[in-house]
């Protein structure tokens, strides 16, 4: 018992995220309830894969809802003028907001698009990003063309 409190101990010194913690502790409770030390391995590894799945998808749902939002507002909004955006997540929390301003419009033979400068208002410390990206509108509405700008919002996960 002793052995594991202290591998708990010593794997939640590292964690830096939610599915490290979900991987140590049920790692740890799997090798003290089995006294195979493998087996909490295996089932910590496990558990850790299946947190950051979920996490994962929890996270490109909420960018996808996000960047839904904003193209909406700059679908709505004329050439040269600002529209605020925002969304309320399904949990009580993450909610989002800011405005969205449509720089220049792109029509070409092949799609019309918009270049579209947009901020996100984040409330602790209370500052305002700016990011640009292009829209273009296909034969459902607004979607995101551009992949690179956002990647500094966003990151990797569009």
């Amino acid at each position: 018992m002793r052995l594991a409190v202290l591998a708990t101990v010593v794997l939640l010194g590292g964690c830096n995220s939610a599915s490290d913690l979900v991987g140590a502790v049920t790692g740890t409770a799997a090798a003290a309830g089995s006294g195979n030390p493998a087996v909490g391995i295996a089932i910590g590894v496990g558990a850790r894969s299946v947190a950051d799945w979920g996490l994962r998808r929890v996270s490109r749902n909420w960018h996808r809802t996000e960047q839904e939002a904003i193209a909406i507002a700059a679908a709505e909004t004329p050439l040269g003028k600002a529209r605020p955006w925002q969304v309320t997540h399904s949990l009580p929390f993450g909610a989002k907001q800011g405005e969205v301003r449509v720089l220049r419009a792109i029509d070409t033979p092949l799609a019309t698009c918009r270049e579209i400068a947009f901020s996100v208002d984040e409330q602790k410390p209370p500052t305002r990003a700016w990011y640009l990206t292009s829209l273009c509108r296909d034969a459902t509405g607004w979607r995101w063309a551009a992949a690179e700008p956002a990647t500094g919002r966003w990151g990797s996960l569009q």
